[in-house]
């Protein structure tokens, strides 16, 4: 069963999503220093998914993310993985986010197939600036075959998140409007700029009047930023925001004070965000401390 287009959100007034899936694989004793982050454990340990996912939906998330953001052909190959092989594990990912949501037994939770920008699948940070030096028809054609697998491969929307640059993500949303299938769209950003250093306006414009794009916000960025992207991202769909801990991540480990917090939360919801969740370091413990307070 396949995506389709005619996805609402569930009736809540805000939504919960989940919280960082890598980083808490991590914090759990999960060595992910690979080019394939999180997406190794799809094949090397695939159990330990779903424990997280579980925790989320524990914790009051209604949406999961499945481990498929750093997922890419190009990256398992590297691995020696086959191209058919890579299909099921791209598949797997969502079949895990679902095994987790079926245990949970309730109504209205959501399953998020991630899709992550070409620079991750690069694995050297360069989602964090963009500017890849490829045409949007370039990456249109780089992104169709994942988005391919993983709208055909049961979950319920796709997650294109941490999006840099206005050409990457006018390239997804072609993709997924030829695809007939419903999508986010969140940037990663800095300031009220793209990481790529385009303003968020017209980053959001990208989305304004396509259908399949359900909901705009941005996520892997810092707290701070948070307020302001709301304003700007109003362009009359649903808003999410998940961001990271507010710790920064210098190439070897994560560093300053954490400075995501429930309040804040409160003050996103109150500014429009509609879907509200966390990113890289912001762990189940954070997500029940939303929950309990969004649902005031």
């Amino acid at each position: 069963m396949g995506l389709a287009v005619g996805f609402t959100w569930p009736s809540e007034s805000v939504l919960i999503s989940d919280g960082g899936l890598a980083t808490e694989l991590e914090a759990r004793g999960h060595d992910l220093s690979d080019p394939l982050w999180s997406a190794r454990l799809l094949a090397d340990d695939p159990e330990q998914i779903v424990a997280v996912h579980a925790a989320y939906f524990r914790a009051g998330a209604s949406i999961a993310t499945t481990a498929s953001y750093q997922a890419s052909f190009e990256g398992f190959a590297a691995r020696g993985i086959a191209r058919g092989e890579a299909v099921a594990l791209l598949r797997r990912s969502v079949d895990l986010a679902k095994t987790a949501r079926d245990a949970a037994g309730a109504e209205n939770l959501c399953v998020a197939a991630s899709v992550g920008p070409y620079g991750a699948a690069l694995a050297d940070g360069s989602e964090y600036r963009g500017r890849y030096g490829m045409s949007v028809a370039e990456l249109t054609r780089w992104h169709r075959p994942r988005l391919e697998v993983l709208a055909s491969a049961g979950a319920d929307v796709l997650a294109l998140e941490t999006v840099p640059d206005v050409d990457e993500a006018e390239a997804l949303v072609n993709v997924v409007r030829s695809l007939g299938v419903p999508a986010w769209l969140s940037y990663t950003i800095d300031g009220t700029k793209t990481r790529a250093g385009q303003p968020l306006a017209d980053a959001f414009a990208v989305a304004a009047g396509v259908d399949e794009i359900v909901a705009v916000g941005v996520n892997c960025c810092a707290p701070d930023d948070v307020l302001a992207a709301i304003a700007i991202a109003d362009i009359g769909k649903p808003i999410i925001v998940y961001p990271n801990s507010g710790e920064r991540w210098d190439g070897t480990g994560w560093t300053g004070p954490r400075s995501f917090s429930a309040q804040r939360a409160v003050r996103w919801a109150a500014a429009g965000a509609r879907i509200i969740g966390g990113c890289c370091r912001v762990g189940p413990a954070d997500i029940a401390e939303l929950a309990t307070v969004l649902d005031r």
